[in-house]
This record gives structure tokens, sequence and C-alpha cells, in this order.
């Protein structure tokens, strides 16, 4: 069997917009602690800690964030933190740091990139699930992914199809094709199927073979990566900072992985959540006897299925159902719970008004 390192490259540029108030431009969520002493980053550095020690772990970040990355995770030496000079989308990310990264590792070590903002209720059986994929693409030079077992008809995330039957069983499997975000009855006869996993966006592949893929499919992103001179600290010069900031704008999904004739995935159950939106913290905090999932100093009388949240001050709810509550020190968000995914809408009329103190 080849040996290889396994390095984490942990994608941490995100602005969270659909977390604001409690996710602001300078403090995505990300950086925040959602459900445990961690922070969202820190936990998923620690989590995969077993198979990437300090020294193979990697962050791509925005500029304005790297000093805070350092901060949370001050194992990081400077050439380990690759710093974006502009959101470009996961294809650019990839590819700059694949760019990078191929400076200090060895051609035959693999990388798996992790989102910063995932919560992961069994980290020792994700970790598991992480190990075989990186043992299959040394093997075969491949290109894997991680897929999630669904719990839910979910209309909110993409899926991978496979051939076969899920059984439960962990092992690598062909991707038959990814299939775009599905609507609500659709959804359910892929649950209901067992031939779909949610696409949590977890790659694991060899830096050289991902940028291989990129100059055959986006030949325009790969000449513009290949221009950018990249220094001791993993910055860019003010020139490839110009050019970056001109990529195309794509994913890694439609750029690559959805045009791949062959990509592998390892199904998991470890109780993975996106963190997408306040009402996926309904599966993370713990709720009291009426339903309620509470941060911080709340009170809640005759009130039912709240999600409350205070960061400075108290909460305090009677006779409420069903709402999202979020305090800070200069915002209070109110909304159904139903409808925690237009909060999106409201940092975008924040944008258009100018209000840049409150983004």
């Amino acid at each position: 069997m080849t040996e290889f390192n396994l390095h984490a490259l942990v994608l941490a540029g995100g602005s969270g917009t659909r977390f604001w108030p409690l996710s602001r431009r300078d403090r995505p969520k990300q950086l925040l602690r959602v459900g445990g002493d961690e922070t969202l980053l820190q936990a998923t550095v620690s989590r995969i800690a077993p198979l990437a020690p300090a020294d193979r772990v990697w962050v791509c970040t925005h500029q304005r964030l790297a000093r805070d990355v350092v901060r949370q995770v001050p194992t990081l030496t400077p050439s380990q933190v690759l710093a974006e000079p502009a959101a470009r989308n996961t294809a650019a990310a990839l590819g700059f740091s694949a760019r990078a990264m191929l400076r200090s590792v060895d051609e035959d070590d693999v990388v798996v990139s992790l989102h910063s903002d995932h919560w992961i209720e069994r980290p020792s059986v994700f970790v598991e699930a992480i190990d075989m994929a990186a043992r299959a693409v040394s093997e075969e030079d491949a290109v894997y992914t991680i897929g999630i077992a669904p719990r839910w008809a979910e209309t909110g995330y993409g899926y991978l199809e496979v051939e076969d039957e899920l059984d439960g069983e962990m092992r690598p499997m062909p991707v038959r094709r990814f299939v775009e975000k599905p609507d609500a009855e659709t959804a359910k006869g892929f649950v209901e199927g067992r031939r779909h996993l949610w696409n949590a966006g977890i790659f694991v592949f060899k830096p050289r073979t991902l940028l291989g893929h990129l100059e055959a499919f986006e030949p325009e992103l790969y000449a513009g990566l290949e221009q950018l001179r990249i220094d001791g600290e993993s910055r860019l010069d003010e020139a490839g900072a110009a050019i970056y900031e001109q990529l195309p704008k794509i994913s890694i999904d439609e750029a690559v992985m959805e045009r791949l004739e062959n990509i592998g995935v390892v199904p998991v159950e470890c109780g993975w959540n996106d963190v997408g939106s306040f009402d996926a913290l309904t599966q993370i905090l713990a709720a009291d006897d009426d339903g309620n999932h509470s941060s911080g100093d709340v009170l809640a009388l005759d009130a039912r299925d709240n999600l409350l949240w205070s960061e400075t001050g108290q909460i305090a709810a009677i006779g409420v159902e069903g709402l999202i509550v979020v305090q800070t020190g200069d915002t209070v968000l109110v909304l159904p719970r139903g409808r925690a995914q237009d909060v999106k809408h409201i940092v975008e009329r924040l944008q258009s008004q100018g209000r840049t103190e409150l983004l």
C-alpha cells in the first residue's frame, strides 16, 4: 500500500449571511461558538487531528479574517494560512490552495477539503469515513467525496446518486450523478429509495490531480491561477490579487465534480449538520420541556417550540410559539422558524441601504 500523508484544507472564508446578526463580515459564523466550548473553526481542526496533526492543517480564508483565524488556531504558521484577496467561490479557493500546498506537500500526499462551519455529532465515525476515502484516493489517484446518509427529505441540499441501495455500511462506491436541490416530493423519493446521499461538499483528492481537472474543465480559471505569485507566507502580491479578483466565480462542484466520469463516495451516518441557518440550531441545542432551544440569558413562560439566542442582555418570551429571536449588542432579529432561510434578504437590504455598520 502506498504511504502518504493526509492534509486537511479547511475552507473558512464564508460570510454566513443566514446567521446574521450573530454572523458579521468580520466575525462570520465559523468564528462563533455554536453548541460547545470551541468555535466551529476550532472544532473542525480538532475533529480532523487524528488524521491531520497541526503541521498538516491548512486554512483558506479571506485576507481580512487571517489574523482572527491564527488567533483561534495558534498552531498555524503563516504559510498554512492561505489568504484570498476576494471571495470567488470554492473552485478558485481550492485551486489557489492546491497550488500553494504543492510547494510543501509530497505529490503522493492526499488532501481533504472541509468546511469550517459544519457540526458533526459523531466525529470518530466521520474521521473513519475520511480515512477510508483518503486511502482509496492514494491507491487510485481518484477524487472522492463524503456522502451523508439523509435523515429527512431535505430540499436545501444537493444529493449524490449511487448505483446500489444503501445498507448503512461505510464503504467506497462510485457516484452515478450529482443531483441539484430537489423539490419536496423528489426529496421524499430520494430518502425512500435509499440510493441518494446528501452532498456535504467534502472532497478528497491529490492537489495535482485537482489542478489537472481544473485545467481540463475550466481553462480560464486555471490560466488565472497559473499567473498567481504566492510568497512564502501563502499570500499574493498586488498583481496577483488583481488577477484573483477577476477569476471566474464558480463552485468546485459545478466546475469539476459534476463533470467527472469517475468520482467515488464514502457514505456515512455521523450526525452531520451544515449549520446553514438558525433553524439548524434546533438540532444542536437541547430543548426544554416545551420544545424551546435557548442560548444565553433567556426566560420563557408559556412559550413553545422557539429558538431564543441572547448574545447580550436577556430575552423574555411569553405566550409565543414557533419563533426565532436573536439578540446582539445592536440588533434584535425576530422571525417565524419556517422562514429561517430568509435572513439573507435582510442582509441584502442592509447592503442596498449602505448600513455597513450592521454588516
